[in-house]
């Protein structure tokens, strides 16, 4: 009979490696999974055949019970199926318990996003800054938001990319998404003339050592985290007047909202964006139409 340990060892090694799951989100199924089983202990269950589908809405009732939001809750039953369908199929299961599960919905609630002239203005005082102080890191900081706002990339995506994942002639970048999927994203001029000042006037007083092949670089040389980015992001626009504290995700929405607004199709910001459902893009057209609703208000004198 196989530990929960033994299990969860395994089952590690799927997510990792078969899966090719980012850590977060390998870690985010393995607290869950782990939930599950410290449930199980508590109710004299130590091997992994004998769950049932009552023992699964068992833990997630207790959840609910201590709070738990429904979103997460929602995660959780997709976690857990997850696990179930895995453990049937490697045998550890006699059936997949968690197949009949249903997913408790999610309040979705519409994300933050910032106006055009807003998000001009951003871009802007980047660019009055670079031209006042002309230093390697503002150069980088003014790319790096140019380059989110254009491209709707997941600041993740942005650390990873490569010098050669830029095509000048196509005005494109190529990056790396979810699930190791690869997407070319076009960008606009004002972005490509940003990233472009940056590698060919600033990278290289950055540069720690010649090998490195990262576009963006931190202050030591070497290729950006995604805590330095945020923080840049954040500064950028918390000058912003009315505007709460938004970091790149922020750009990210902004950029999917304003394409559509601009009479982009769904199916093709969902390509930009690297959505793996169509559903997950349509939130934005609840947010443009919130937009024109309270647009509506402030200038219609019936409204």
């Amino acid at each position: 009979m196989p530990t929960f340990e033994k299990v969860t060892s395994e089952y590690t090694r799927y997510l990792t490696q078969e899966r090719s799951l980012s850590e977060h989100t390998t870690r985010a199924y393995l607290g869950d999974l782990s939930s599950f089983f410290d449930n199980l202990e508590l109710q004299k269950i130590d091997d992994v055949s004998s769950i049932t589908i009552a023992h699964i809405r068992s833990w997630l009732a207790t959840q609910q019970v201590k709070g738990v939001a429904r979103t997460s809750l929602s995660r959780r039953a997709v976690s857990i199926r997850l696990f179930t369908k895995w453990a049937a199929k490697k045998g550890y299961l006699p059936k997949d318990v968690g197949a009949t599960l249903a997913t408790p919905k999610g309040h979705r609630t519409l994300p933050e996003v910032l106006s055009i002239s807003d998000a001009t203005t951003a871009m802007d005082s980047l660019a009055t800054r670079v031209a006042e102080e002309e230093t390697p890191l503002s150069k980088r900081d003014c790319a790096i938001l140019e380059v989110l706002y254009a491209s709707g990339a997941r600041v993740s995506e942005l650390c990873g990319l490569d010098l050669d994942d830029i095509d000048y002639s196509r005005n494109t970048i190529r990056v790396l998404g979810k699930g190791n999927k690869e997407r070319t994203i076009p960008l606009g001029n004002p972005a490509m003339k940003a990233l472009n000042d940056w590698i060919k006037n600033a990278r290289s007083e950055v540069l720690s050592t010649a090998k490195d092949s990262a576009v963006f670089l931190g202050a030591r040389g070497k290729r950006i985290d995604q805590r330095t980015v945020r923080t840049i992001v954040y500064e950028a626009l918390s000058a912003l007047e009315g505007v709460e504290r938004m970091g790149p995700h922020a750009l990210r929405h902004s950029a999917a909202t304003h394409l559509l607004e601009g009479g982009a199709d769904l199916r093709t910001v969902q390509e930009i964006l690297g959505h793996a459902s169509l559903a997950t893009t349509q939130i934005y057209t609840h947010v443009s139409t919130e937009r024109l609703q309270k647009a509506f208000k402030q200038a219609h004198p019936r409204a």
